[in-house]
């Protein structure tokens, strides 16, 4: 395995960019009287299509199962 090649890489991307997601939408939400309405608006779909892709990194290198053998 070359350097900075690890297999569990992407998934832990997609966690991390999950995360950002869910503090920023939080964030935005909780800001409700600081930012105009198009703000939030932008920053929550931009935090929805960042869970979007997030999710979608996790769970893309899942191995699918094995048959039993018999």
């Amino acid at each position: 395995m070359a350097r900075g090649d690890h297999p569990m890489r992407t998934p832990l991307y997609g966690g991390l960019l999950v995360a950002v997601a869910m503090v920023g939408g939080a964030l935005a939400a909780g800001q409700r009287d600081v930012w105009p309405g198009w703000v939030e608006t932008v920053v929550l779909v931009v935090a929805g299509v960042a869970m979007l892709i997030g999710v979608l990194l996790t769970l893309r290198d899942r191995t699918p199962p094995r048959r039993p053998r018999g």
